[in-house]
């Protein structure tokens, strides 16, 4: 799992059939050796901009989609508490 914090939306006007229904985001790591790294992430429990999420890649990701065949790496898994300090 990784921290992120989510700094922008990504519109994909056209989409593989299996993404329809997914919210996309761009999200930049927080912490550790990655930090400043950036990826588009699904997000399928209504994180906003600014939000610092918890975000599961790979097997796990899919998972969390309840969809193994789905062409995804990345899902916001959960939102990051005020209190919770990795910067």
């Amino acid at each position: 799992m990784i921290a992120a914090r989510l700094i922008d939306h990504v519109w994909a006007t056209r989409k593989a059939e299996a993404l329809n229904g997914l919210k996309f985001m761009l999200a930049e790591v927080i912490g550790g050796l990655n930090a400043g790294e950036r990826f588009i992430v699904a997000d399928k429990i209504s994180a906003g901009v600014g939000d610092r999420v918890i975000i599961s890649m790979g097997s796990s990701a899919r998972r969390m989609l309840e969809d193994d065949a789905i062409p995804v790496d990345a899902v916001v898994i959960g939102i990051i508490d005020e209190d919770c300090h990795f910067e």
